[in-house]
């Protein structure tokens, strides 16, 4: 056998196992052993986030805090928004949001805060009263006017769902390490951002979108590692949320850095002007690259 032919047998050979290793779908005997593994299949695997090497803050020669938001009507993050009907599809896939809320709820995720300075910790339940609304109608409101009792059909419920998540906010820093010679990002922390629940669904204006919560992502890869994301150059190796975050697999606009004015957004200092807005996100993202080419310039 030459060269060439032992290479292609190896691959084929490399692809089965991670076919099988990764779902378990050809050794199933029946359907709830798909996606399980087994006990042998787990200690091989030793499968888990790559963990982050430790940073001295004296090889840091160069950082920028950056704030960015995630469009998730972008076609190259729609893995982050889908699957929005979770109700004839398996639990292993889930949208960021509900794999964030899923973490959260059943306590792996407990770093959770009300906003990016990480300051004031939330509790589900804080969240849960972010994510709905309880209202009477306006027929109830007569009923009670007249000193009627209502019932549960006067009452206008309204939860917020994968499907209302319009975008993400990013929290991260842009270091250049000097012992690697090389810039590289952290991610410190991830919102969900949707329109308020209180003003959803009303006719007329815009819906103002809010950050449901703040979670800090170094305490939730664990979470975000195990949930994967449909791969759709090949289903047989899927990727994990925390994979697409940390390579940077989105498309994402700066909307804030630190700096000298109490870390400003840039809509607070270019108004009314959508255009220029980007362009000015623009500007600060080559700001960030070109650190790396001044690093090498003398």
């Amino acid at each position: 056998m030459n060269i060439r032919g032992f290479l292609v047998v190896c691959v084929a050979l490399l692809a089965t196992g991670a076919i099988n290793a990764q779902a378990n779908l050809l050794n199933a005997r029946i359907p709830e052993e798909i996606g399980m593994k087994t006990v042998e299949q787990m200690a091989a695997d030793n499968d888990g986030p790559l963990p982050y090497g430790y940073i001295d803050d004296r090889d840091i020669l160069w950082s920028k805090v950056v704030w960015e938001y995630i469009d998730l009507n972008e076609k190259i993050n729609l893995p982050f928004y889908y699957p929005v009907d979770t109700s004839n599809i398996s639990s292993n896939r889930r949208s960021l949001y509900d794999t964030l809320l899923r973490g959260i709820k059943s306590g792996e995720i407990v770093d959770v805060y009300e906003d990016s300075y990480f300051e004031n910790k939330l509790t589900f339940n804080d969240i849960q009263s972010r994510m709905s609304r309880v209202d009477t109608s306006d027929a109830g409101i007569d009923l009670l006017n007249a000193g009627e009792q209502i019932t549960e059909e006067y009452i206008d419920k309204r939860d917020l769902t994968s499907g209302d998540i319009t975008g993400l906010k990013i929290k991260g820093v842009w270091y250049f390490d000097k012992r690697q010679g090389e810039l590289k990002y952290r991610l410190l922390g991830i919102a969900p951002v949707a329109p308020d629940v209180n003003f959803i669904d009303q006719e007329g204006g815009d819906e103002e979108l809010v950050e449901l919560f703040w979670v800090w992502y170094p305490g939730a890869r664990e979470v975000t590692h195990e949930m994967k994301v449909f791969n759709q150059q090949n289903s047989a190796y899927p990727l994990s949320y925390d994979h697409l975050l940390n390579a940077r697999r989105f498309v994402a606009s700066i909307y804030r850095e630190e700096n000298i004015y109490g870390n400003r957004d840039v809509a607070e200092y270019i108004k009314g002007n959508a255009l220029f807005q980007v362009l000015e996100a623009d500007k600060l993202k080559e700001n960030i690259r070109n650190k790396e080419l001044d690093m090498w310039n003398y």
